[in-house]
């Protein structure tokens, strides 16, 4: 790759878009090995130099400005003062919230323009997607003037949290007697809370956008919680991010990331170690022993047990070893701009992990067992594990958010199709963009590249577990699939609501729905096979494809096992599908018997060409 250049896969514009699905996806997913995208470095520069001035910089300015805690260049004298974390967590949260940190520009599927958030939650007519339909007030799926109130209310109140000067505290005076820069002050940061609340349950794009699952807590814990306890519980949430992170990474969706990921990395490594991931490249792009050894010795047990140290430490060498650790795998994390590109949130925890655990350490009366009572110790618990519990049992309750499965691999999955034109009917959302085809033709891109260069998500998808399950159910239920367009549903879904970070919540029937009630689809025009996360007890994971026009009409499982054995393109054929209930062609229901319709001839696999 080059600076302004990148490496377009090799193949000819000309007649590529006409080959079968299968030689398109090989040829892909094998470019991919070795350039991921293919994008010119000035792209991934354009994020470090965002990362740098914005949220470094700038965000180092306004905090040091607004806290009295010294000039943004004097570190030392403000890296522990407890105000400045805390804007740091309401800086972040605001870039978060506006769109300019986590799913922003061309990495994340934003061509023209770069950023969608606010873009899309400050207008009113967009299309809005409530979290719960059992809560009153909520219904319908566009954005009002007052869900717009709400939306620009959080973020002015985040702003003032932001701005305005510390308080004084009596807890943080017993505890620091030195400290004159005081905490941030309650009320704007009441406000925040209340109107990420209200927003969020109208509509749950603006939560997940803003991190709720984990800057909310923290929100509340500075205006409900005395000094030290706030210091504790702040811990324990960081330590339960990273170690529900790294339990979700324990099955075997994981390894399947850290290949792809690597492969797209800009700046390094050299190709032989992006090959070192594969098995035997070209012939098998499966994951290889050493990245299993990446996922799982690098990752999974860093996660899991360095911040446990972290949490427990008495030892100010064991803390300052496991902090460094952690901070590298951000780092490394950071430095793969995976396709969520969430930098931002990823620069804060290497902050949170030096200031929580080397500014206050257990042995300085920062343990867990210094909190006020067992009471608040149990409560701040139980708050934080609910919804990773729940959510790795009922991945159809809790997306994987605040399940705190990031980057786990085990992601609810979709792709869409359309029939041939029926993609420009979604020309009829109100957005303040298009599809992302018509973004690259309006940046000079010829139709063939554009559409090749969104054939690459495909490609991208199918090197990950859950893309085999849904390549096969396409295979299998679209006879006439070599004629349609097939979309990653992430992407797509980024053109239609401003944002996604790899959930599938975000473009699940809910979506579907309002994209129908405004396209107006025709049946068979929009076909989306959608998967659901694997639930932490079981080995399966449960599909349905969904005909815009029509509702679901077909729902089925796959086992997981079949689907990480097979190479991204299918070469052997789908996976077997359990097919478990399908719509009558007159629509109603028809339940199918639950032996195992394979599309393979024999469920013993043959090694995969």
């Amino acid at each position: 790759m080059g600076f302004t250049t990148g490496d377009f896969p090799p193949v000819d514009t000309q007649t590529f878009l006409h080959l079968p699905l299968r030689e398109r996806v090989k040829a892909l997913a094998l470019h991919w090995v070795d350039y991921g995208f293919g994008s010119p470095r000035i792209i991934a520069t354009t994020y470090v130099l965002k990362v740098t001035l914005l949220w470094l910089l700038v965000g180092a300015f306004i905090i040091t400005a607004t806290s009295g805690v010294g000039w943004f260049w004097q570190v030392d004298q403000w890296w522990n003062q407890p105000i400045v974390y805390q804007k740091a967590i309401v800086w972040t949260m605001l870039l978060e919230a506006i769109g300019l940190a986590g799913s922003w520009g061309p990495i994340a599927g934003k061509f023209k323009p770069m950023t969608g958030g606010i873009l899309f939650w400050a207008r009113p007519g967009t299309i809005r997607l409530r979290p719960w339909s059992w809560v009153p007030g909520t219904a319908g799926d566009t954005r009002t003037v007052f869900d717009v109130v709400l939306y620009l209310g959080l973020l002015v109140s985040l702003t003032l949290a932001l701005v305005l000067p510390g308080a004084v505290s009596t807890s943080l005076a017993v505890a620091l007697p030195g400290n004159t820069s005081g905490l941030v002050q309650p009320a704007p940061v009441i406000a925040a809370i209340v109107f990420l609340i209200l927003a969020g349950l109208r509509d749950k794009t603006v939560a997940i956008a803003a991190r709720i699952e984990q800057y909310l807590p923290a929100l509340v814990f500075f205006v409900a919680l005395p000094f030290i306890d706030m210091i504790i519980a702040l811990k324990l949430l960081i330590v339960v991010v990273w170690v529900g992170a790294g339990v979700s990474k324990l099955g075997r969706h994981f390894v399947n990331v850290i290949p792809p990921m690597l492969s797209n990395t800009p700046f390094w490594p050299p190709r032989w170690f992006k090959r070192s991931m594969y098995r035997s490249f070209p012939e098998d792009i499966r994951p290889s022993r050493f990245a299993h050894f990446m996922a799982h010795v690098m990752g999974t047990t860093v996660e899991i047990v360095a911040p446990l140290v972290l949490l427990f430490s008495q030892n100010i060498w064991l803390t300052l070893a496991c902090v460094v650790l952690i901070v590298g795998f951000h780092l490394f994390i950071v430095s793969t701009f995976p396709l969520a590109v969430p930098l931002e949130w990823n620069l804060l925890f290497c902050y949170g992990a030096i200031f929580l655990f080397l500014g206050f350490p257990g042995w300085d009366g920062y343990a867990l067992t210094d909190i006020s009572t067992g009471w608040v110790l149990a409560a701040v618990i139980a708050a934080l594990i609910f919804f990773p519990v729940l959510g790795n049992l009922r991945p159809d309750k809790v997306s994987f958010l605040p399940s705190m499965r990031q980057y786990a691999g085990n992601w609810a999955s979709a792709l869409w199709t359309f029939t041939p034109g029926a993609e420009a009917k979604l020309n009829a959302v109100v957005r303040p963009t298009r599809n992302q085809v018509d973004q690259l033709q309006q940046m000079g891109y010829p139709a063939e590249v554009a559409e090749i260069t969104m054939q690459q998500t495909l490609a991208w998808r199918s090197m990950h577990s859950q893309g085999r399950g849904l390549f096969s159910v396409l295979y299998r239920s679209l006879p006439d699939l070599e004629t349609r367009t097939i979309r990653e549903a992430e992407f797509a879904c980024n053109s239609v609501i401003g944002f996604n970070f790899g959930d599938g919540h975000l473009h699940n029937e809910d979506l579907i729905r309002a994209l129908q009630a405004r396209c107006h689809f025709a049946p068979g025009e929009f076909v989306v096979v959608w998967v659901e996360s694997q639930p932490i007890h079981k080995a399966t994971q449960e599909y349905k494809v969904v005909d815009a026009a029509l509702g679901v009409i077909e729902r089925g499982r796959w086992r997981v096992a079949d689907a990480v054995a097979a190479q991204p393109w299918l070469p052997d054929g789908p996976i077997p599908l359990d097919v478990f209930w399908k719509a009558s062609p007159g629509g109603s229901d028809t339940a199918v018997t639950n032996d195992l319709r394979t599309v393979a001839s024999s469920r013993t696999r043959k090694v995969p060409r």
